[in-house]
């Protein structure tokens, strides 16, 4: 058996009895019912995953950012060059990128991995080279990667969580870095929701209202030649995806299997999280959303996942920047349910 099918027959549900007395004490706490919103949902959810009423704080904190590039690129979607993929890789090694200030601050660990960036294999003794191919080909063509490279990129996501998160309880978010990435982006949720391409594609890295345009074009044209089918998550991909967005789905899968809470951040990774419940519809109950980002198609996206974002602070940039955001976040819910007290135990009066 495959390791893609192995982690997709290992997938089970969350302990609903361990939420039910994980709200029992929610319920209970000294503060009217449901008065501490997503906090709530939150450690409710964590006690489902944890398979205990009292979530336990996570021992290991780990951002995974997977890089990979793009073939559309060469059709004009993007306000910058192919080559800051690789730029942007070493700086994310160098520690000085937003993910690195963010998730230094949250007490995270940054894994940086190249899954499918163009051009020379990058030297540094930091980056985890699990490379499936030089970027994917250009989809407007034809589909950006077959469909063993498809399961490959899956698998190489399902590898890597398995190398870098050693320790329970866990909390995983995952980012990326590739140019051209919410085109093909765009593409998988038009794919998924049958929307129009106008009305979903957004302006990604600052791209005026004319590029925007050609954009959703090209989008349009990727969907008529490849025709991908949404009742397949793996042909959606491998026609209109890319490497870092089916590693990235891989790290969900792994992460469910595994019943560890996976913080999506913003459209490129709601993208990994829509191929991935495609593929194991019961993953989507150990994914945590961080934000919701400026693009557009995101909101549409959480709702397809049945998602409430943590935030929401006109953030675009990705490289899993919201979901290093919200750790601390999640960290507190955690420390509410546990250290807060009860009614009874405070000796205070409850309300009828």
């Amino acid at each position: 058996m495959s390791l893609l099918a192995q982690t997709l027959e290992k997938i089970t549900p969350p302990d609903y009895n361990c939420e039910e007395l994980a709200q029992q004490r929610l319920d209970n706490l000294t503060k009217p019912p449901g008065s501490l919103g997503v906090l709530e949902d939150i450690a409710r959810r964590l006690a489902g995953m944890q398979g205990t009423p009292l979530p336990r704080l996570p021992q290991e904190k780990v951002s995974l950012v997977l890089a990979g590039d793009h073939g559309v690129v060469a059709e004009g979607v993007s306000a910058f060059p192919q080559e800051v993929t690789p730029q942007m890789v070493l700086n994310f090694l160098r520690g000085g990128a937003a993910i690195n200030v963010l998730a230094r601050r949250a007490g995270a660990r940054v894994v940086v991995a190249d899954i499918g960036v163009a051009g020379p294999v990058i030297a540094h003794e930091g980056l985890v080279n699990c490379r499936v191919k030089a970027g994917t080909d250009n989809f407007v063509h034809g589909p950006a990667m077959s469909r063993q490279e498809a399961v490959t990129a899956l698998e190489t996501g399902i590898t890597l969580l398995k190398q870098q998160v050693k320790q329970r309880p866990a909390l995983v978010g995952i980012g990326e870095m590739g140019i051209g990435n919410t085109t093909a982006s765009t593409a998988v949720l038009a794919a998924f929701s049958g929307l129009p391409a106008e009305q979903i594609t957004g302006r990604g890295t600052g791209i005026d209202e004319t590029r925007r345009q050609h954009k959703a074009a090209v989008v349009e044209r990727a969907l008529k030649v490849n025709r991908p089918d949404a009742r397949d998550g793996l042909d959606v991909l491998a026609k209109v995806g890319g490497l870092e967005i089916a590693g990235m789905a891989g790290i969900i899968l792994g992460c469910a299997a595994e019943k560890i809470p996976v913080v999506l951040d913003g459209f490129i990774s709601c993208a990994a999280a829509l191929v991935a419940r495609s593929l194991a519809p019961l993953s989507a109950a150990y994914m945590l959303a961080s934000h919701r980002s400026q693009e557009p198609g995101h909101a549409i996206m959480l709702e397809m996942l049945g998602l409430k974002p943590m935030l929401q602070m006109a953030m675009r940039l990705g490289e899993g920047t919201g979901a290093a955001l919200a750790f601390p976040i999640i960290e507190a819910a955690i420390c509410i349910i546990n250290e807060m007290a009860t009614f009874a135990e405070a000796g205070v009066s409850q309300g009828e």
